[in-house]
């Protein structure tokens, strides 16, 4: 208890502690303008960039789209011909399924 008093005592002197106050000003300086001015274009920048970004994003899932769709339709196009298309990719050659009672 001895320690929220006195946390709460130390608050209130602080807010008795009296403060210069400036005369209302009309307009903020011309250093803390500029500083404000490239603090707001640093960020409008930024949302700029992300926007570009997911813009290539979209065009990019897109065309991996289409070419996703093109592998099912050249698959169709193996399985008509040869009767699956369960190929590797490095030599061409067709994984058939081993027969059963095969152990090799």
């Amino acid at each position: 208890m001895a320690k929220k008093e006195n946390l709460e005592q130390g608050t209130k002197a602080e807010s008795l502690k009296e403060f210069e106050v400036k005369p209302r000003a009309e307009k903020i300086s011309d250093k803390h303008l500029e500083q404000l001015q490239k603090l707001v274009n640093s960020v409008n920048t930024m949302q700029f960039n992300i926007g570009k970004i997911e813009a290539q994003k979209h065009t990019v899932l897109h065309n991996l789209s289409m070419s996703q769709d093109r592998i099912g339709l050249f698959q169709d196009t193996l399985q008509k011909e040869y009767g699956t298309y369960d190929v590797n990719i490095e030599d061409g050659t067709i994984n058939w399924p081993k027969p059963e009672g095969d152990e090799k």
